[in-house]
């Protein structure tokens, strides 16, 4: 039996009616349930929390499921791009990032207008977005590629925020992981006029906004003004979504899954796609939620449904990507993978030299400076007690620098992708992912446990990468969608941890962020064996890492065991993203920085590449480490959030310019 877009809502729709008529039945009596809709019995705690609670969330979560669809659908038609929508193009972080900063720094704002704040905020990551993608004309896969970086950008300066005001935020985490509990219906009351306008006037625009269907001198000769129309709907695309943040927080990927689905059901007409993707939004989003309020009983915690969308909306963009068509990119040339001019052995030799020399000298002055009430040297304080909780975490920040730049050359090279890294691929993230499983099921209560926690998360990754992107030649943009894609997943199951409550959050928070708090003396010396030795082992395989990049004829012509080889140099990869994750956090950029900057300098050979690169990477990692103790002292920022910071703005010049 096909199915159709009537038939899917009516199976949604009658799956919400029985999931209601069955919460109902369970709160209270079954005629006063449904009249405490209009009105309510005060003697009655079930009528009032019916009518102040359960209703509104109904009614709220169906408004905005709606209100994303249409959005979805706005920027989807506008971008001619099938992957586009709040949560892929960072409107959604942005607004919420917006609400975070005027929480903190002016909440005079937020008494004038949260939805004001959020629209700004809004606004503001879009036209990030679109600086970013502006010289390759808005292409499908840059735009998606800069709004999931931008996205991730906003949540790592999120995050800080969250880390440096963990008591004035405490009760925003819940909110900002998509709560849609209600106590009232004054969100309801402010959606329901604001989506109906917005949903009015974006039926004005369907006549030109299907010509954007044509290209663009088609649409050109129709007396269209492109730039005018873009610009209105985005805005509006951007104003439902504000609305909608301010009011219930963020709710990841329904405004990609509705209109997804919408679209694969064979609906072609703009106009339809609206009503559709509407109608599929509202039941999806309240699906989601009413399964989730039957959990409570199952589950001792509280799960915002905006993380479950967000770990459902993961799969649903690695669905997608195979359907996305991209230009053939394989002899890709940009900025991110120029090399630099090559350099003779003796001036590379020279080049080691000097950034050991620098690595050595930023070590001495990490160990031994401080600020107190000015910059001082423990030599004139002799406050050195210091240095017991110093060498630690700066050795141990220098060596997750060196093993993710380590791993983040080997992926470069073995895949011939100028983007690939650990973290930008989602290998840190799998790993990360792994170790959260292992902490909460209770396996990680070793640290044996952990490391094999994480390696099967980052092995499972590599097989995941491998089998979404080997037909496709392993295209530099495709790797990186599926690799920000798991990086979503890990984003819903951390919202999911720290709205749960449990007092674990907090310090899984803090090592996902990449704080090196927690480096002692005794796991130091392990975590230093370990980068050595794998080290060791990424320069013995020196020459497949010189051949392998030719191509697999060529390789094999040589002598090379290229599946062998292959698999050895991913397990390497994988090892070392584990053991450097638990150390400085799965979102450094550090893998993908340290690897172009040798390339720079002029470090083409595999050997030199490799060893420039760690050096590198240490020095990355100790700089974002120092800067991190020095910017809010006497707050201080992780080393792997303040790395992400630094590395997201390094990876944003580079989307520029590509």
């Amino acid at each position: 039996m096909t199915v159709t877009p009537i038939r899917l809502t009516t199976g949604l729709l009658g799956f919400v009616i029985f999931l209601s008529a069955w919460q109902l039945m369970n709160i209270g009596p079954w005629r006063e349930s449904i009249e405490s809709l209009w009105h309510f019995n005060p003697n009655s705690v079930q009528s009032v929390l019916l009518h102040f609670s359960w209703w509104p969330r109904l009614v709220t979560t169906l408004l905005a499921g709606a209100g994303l669809a249409v959005a979805g659908v706005l920027m989807q038609q506008v971008l001619r791009n099938p992957l586009a929508s709040p949560a892929t193009l960072g409107v959604a972080s942005g607004a919420n990032l917006a609400l975070l900063l005027a929480t903190l720094f002016a909440p005079q704002l937020l008494l004038w207008s949260p939805s004001a704040v959020a629209t700004l905020g809004g606004l503001f990551t879009m036209l990030v977005v679109f600086a970013l993608a502006w010289r390759r004309a808005l292409s499908p896969s840059i735009v998606i590629v800069s709004g999931l970086v931008v996205n991730l950008y906003c949540g790592s300066f999120a995050t800080v925020l969250l880390l440096m005001n963990q008591e004035e935020l405490k009760g925003l985490m819940i909110w900002g992981a998509g709560s849609l509990v209600q106590s009232s219906w004054d969100d309801a009351i402010f959606l329901a006029p604001r989506l109906f306008a917005a949903t009015i006037i974006a039926f004005c625009f369907v006549r030109p906004l299907s010509l954007l269907e044509l290209s663009d001198e088609s649409a050109r000769s129709l007396g269209m003004s492109l730039a005018r129309l873009r610009i209105i709907t985005l805005t509006l695309a951007v104003l439902l979504t504000a609305w909608v943040v301010s009011t219930v927080g963020v709710i990841g990927f329904i405004g990609l899954a509705a209109p997804a689905f919408v679209r694969l059901l064979g609906v072609r007409s703009f106009a339809h796609r609206i009503i559709w993707s509407a109608i599929l939004g509202a039941l999806l989003l309240s699906v989601t939620d009413l399964l989730l309020q039957q959990l409570p009983g199952i589950l001792p915690m509280l799960i915002p449904t905006g993380a479950a969308t967000a770990i459902l909306g993961a799969p649903l963009l690695l669905w997608l990507l195979p359907r996305l068509q991209f230009k053939s990119q394989s002899q890709t040339q940009t900025l991110l993978s120029k090399n630099g001019t090559s350099v003779s052995y003796l001036s590379a030799k020279h080049m080691l030299g000097l950034l050991f020399l620098s690595l050595v000298l930023l070590l001495v002055f990490s160990l031994f400076g401080q600020q107190i009430d000015g910059w001082t040297w423990l030599t004139d304080t002799h406050n050195w007690d210091l240095l017991e909780w110093r060498i630690p975490r700066l050795i141990g920040a220098a060596t997750g620098g060196l093993m993710l730049a380590v791993a983040g050359t080997v992926i470069q090279r073995l895949s011939g992708n100028p983007m690939a890294s650990p973290e930008i691929m989602g290998i840190s993230s799998g790993a990360a992912l792994g170790l959260i499983i292992a902490i909460f099921s209770g396996f990680g209560a070793t640290k044996l446990g952990l490391y094999f926690g994480g390696l099967v998360g980052a092995m499972l990754t590599l097989g995941l990468l491998v089998l979404l992107n080997r037909r496709s030649g392993f295209q530099p943009e495709r790797l990186l969608l599926t690799g920000v894609a798991i990086t979503a997943l890990m984003d819903g199951v951390q919202s999911f941890i720290l709205a749960g409550g449990d007092p674990r959050s907090y310090q899984v928070l803090a090592w996902l962020s990449g704080s090196t708090y927690y480096v002692d003396a005794d796991s130091l010396v392990m975590i230093v064996v370990c980068a050595v030795v794998l080290t060791i082992a990424a320069l013995s395989c020196s020459r497949w890492l010189d051949v392998l990049p030719l191509g697999a004829e060529q390789s094999a012509a040589l002598g090379i065991n290229v599946n062998r080889a292959r698999l050895i140099l991913l397990t390497l990869v994988a090892v070392l993203t584990v053991i450097a994750t638990l150390v400085v956090g799965p979102l450094s950029f550090v893998g993908l920085m340290a690897p172009h900057i040798a390339r720079l300098f002029g470090f083409n050979n595999a050997r030199a590449h490799i060893l420039s690169a760690g050096m590198f990477g240490m020095i990355l990692m100790l700089l974002a480490d120092w800067l991190g103790r020095q910017l809010l002292y006497p707050q201080e920022i992780p080393a792997g959030l303040m790395a992400s910071i630094i590395g997201g703005l390094y990876l944003m010049w580079g989307l520029r310019r590509l």
